[in-house]
């Protein structure tokens, strides 16, 4: 049965005109002369010239000094936002493809966790409320890694007005249906915060967005295969900030007070703000826990903590939200992933030599050839890519972000206590062993890019 929303009002007379008008002319013969169903061409002749006449007099007496105005901003709740973290060109792009009718219906934002998707979902939002678009609703729903059907449904319905304690005691089936029920015949814009894997619109009741319906879904996640099931046609990177950007929030977050208290900490300050490797958590974090440092020692000591991946904020803050992806994986792919941040810092890592790697240390599964296996180590590289824990380098290349790395050597050093840990000093810039007693229980040892001459005592390493 047709919705009520498109059955009246003053205008339907005028779309049926328009839908039968081309059916009357191919009834016409004897060029155009007569009708092969006189009757009804008769009636439908009387019924154009009664609105004519209706017009003529809207005409006759209406004053239409303003016969046009902008669509009106569409129905959204606005949320409160971050100060803009250079997102201006990842907002440029989401509009563009928000207002391109050849854009289709699904947009996909993914990136590092910690780079600002939902800052930049976020003022999506908000801008909504403020520019006239055409839209009829705006819903915000958080998704989540713990993807609850009932919940997002219950957040979605809260902006459709279904609030009361009856709906919420309905079941997924019926929520769907009274969701489609609204959103079917309204233009809107859904955004769906933190996906983790695929979410059926079917299921949730959300009608697919299409040119057709001219509706949008927008939605954020850390993976570009989220991007690939949810049939995104377009997908948007969010990139951590480039050096100056960095710098800028760095600034802005400590504050001038703190940098001015000694003339040799903004220079220091630009070293730990180089460490965070453009990645905006990782910056605000470490601005807060800085932000009240006035001498030489605390940024000094800060700067040693980092290269440790050992400084308190990181580790309480920020690792645990990267480690989230990590954890995603399967045990295979995490010890492949681990196996990377061996190499120094920013190092360029070869992707068939890697893949050798991982093959010779029993890492992969147990194949006769090598070519086999290179098949799964570069589809474990492309996992490892597609969840932004690596980067691509080139063709042939790939690395780890510098916080990536601080997070994945954190995760070695908590698993000491199973004596299961890296030591890692590669690229530190030694001329002497370390300490060799460091060494024992670890798993992995690397101290490779330094210049160690010898090797003055022999490490026990019994997990080596």
């Amino acid at each position: 049965m047709p919705d009520p929303a498109i059955t009246s009002g003053p205008d339907l007379g005028c779309y049926k005109f328009i839908e039968d008008g081309p059916q009357e002319l191919k009834n016409l013969c004897l060029c155009g002369c007569a009708s092969k169903k006189c009757f009804a061409s008769y009636n439908f002749g009387k019924k154009v010239v009664k609105m004519l006449q209706e017009i003529n007099d809207h005409i006759s007496k209406g004053a239409f000094e303003k016969v046009a105005e902008n669509h009106p901003t569409a129905s959204v709740v606005v949320r409160p936002e971050e100060r803009s973290i250079a997102l201006e060109s990842s907002i440029k792009q989401v509009q563009s493809c928000i207002v391109d009718k050849d854009v289709m219906g699904i947009i996909g934002i993914y990136g590092l966790g910690g780079v600002g998707k939902t800052t930049l979902l976020t003022q999506i939002n908000n801008k909504f409320s403020t520019t006239p678009n055409g839209f009829d609703v705006v819903i915000w729903a958080l998704v989540s890694k713990d993807y609850d059907v009932g919940k997002v449904q219950d957040r979605i319905g809260g902006n459709l007005g279904f609030s009361d304690d009856s709906w919420k005691n309905k079941s997924v089936d019926q929520k769907a249906t009274d969701i489609y029920r609204v959103l079917r015949y309204k233009k809107f814009v859904v955004l769906l915060d933190d996906l983790w894997e695929r979410v059926d619109l079917n299921q949730v009741g959300i009608p697919k967005p299409s040119k057709r319906n001219g509706s949008k879904l927008i939605f954020t996640t850390r993976s570009l295969a989220v991007c690939g099931e949810m049939e995104a046609r377009k997908k948007i990177k969010v990139e951590c900030l480039k050096s100056e950007e960095a710098w800028k929030l760095f600034q802005d977050k400590v504050g001038d007070e703190t940098l001015n208290s000694h003339p040799d900490i903004r220079e220091l300050a630009k070293q730990v703000a180089k460490r965070c490797g453009g990645l905006p958590l990782a910056l605000i974090t470490i601005c807060r826990a800085m932000a009240c440092k006035t001498t030489c020692v605390e940024w000094n000591y800060a700067i040693k903590k980092l290269k440790r991946s050992s400084l308190t904020k990181m580790k309480n803050e920020v690792f645990p939200l990267l480690k989230c992806s990590f954890d995603n994986f399967p045990v295979t792919t995490q010890s492949c992933f681990l196996y990377c941040c061996l190499y120094p810092e920013d190092y360029r890592i070869p992707k068939k030599r890697l893949v050798e790697y991982w093959f010779c240390e029993w890492l992969l599964n147990q194949f006769d050839k090598f070519s086999e296996a290179q098949m799964q180590g570069d589809c474990i590289i492309s996992s490892l890519l597609s969840a932004c824990l690596l980067e691509r380098d080139g063709e042939d290349f790939v690395k780890m972000h510098d916080v990536i790395r601080d997070m994945a050597l954190w995760i070695t050093w908590e698993l000491k206590a199973k004596e299961n840990f890296f030591f890692v000093k590669a690229g530190a810039q030694l001329f002497e062993v370390p300490n060799v007693k460091a060494w024992s229980g670890a798993k992995r040892i690397s101290v490779m890019k330094n210049q160690i001459e010898i090797l003055r005592e022999s490490p026990f390493c019994p997990n080596l």
